[in-house]
C-alpha cells in the first residue's frame, strides 16, 4: 500500500472529499454573486434615479404636475383651510352675529 499511486484512495468518504474540493470554491462563487448583485443593484436604483429626474424635468417643461408637486399642492391647501377656519371661529368668538330679528 505505499506504492506510488495508492495515496489516491483516501480514507475519508467520499463526498468528505469532494465538498473539502469544491467548498472553497463554491464560496467564491456565492461572493462573486453577491457583489455581482449588490452592483446591479446598485446600478439600477442609480438607472432609477436619473429616469425619474429627467421625467420630472420633461413634465414641468410641459407644463404637467407630478405626483410630488400633485401632494406638496395639497398638504398646502389643507393648512390654507385650516387656517381659514382657525380665523373664522376666532372672529365668531369675539363678533357672534346679531339675534334674529322677530
Amino acid at each position: 500500500m505505499d506504492d506510488p499511486g495508492n495515496d489516491v484512495f483516501d480514507e475519508r468518504d467520499p463526498l468528505d472529499r469532494l465538498l473539502s474540493m469544491v467548498g472553497p470554491k463554491l464560496d467564491e462563487l456565492r461572493s462573486l454573486v453577491d457583489e455581482a448583485t449588490t452592483r446591479w443593484r446598485g446600478d439600477a436604483m442609480r438607472v432609477g434615479e436619473g429616469t425619474r429626474h429627467r421625467l420630472n424635468t420633461v413634465f414641468y417643461e410641459l407644463g404637467l404636475i407630478t405626483r410630488d408637486d400633485w401632494d406638496e399642492l395639497d398638504l398646502r391647501v389643507a393648512q390654507l383651510e385650516h387656517r381659514l377656519r382657525l380665523v373664522e371661529d376666532r372672529l365668531d368668538r369675539l363678533d357672534p352675529p346679531p339675534p334674529p330679528s322677530k
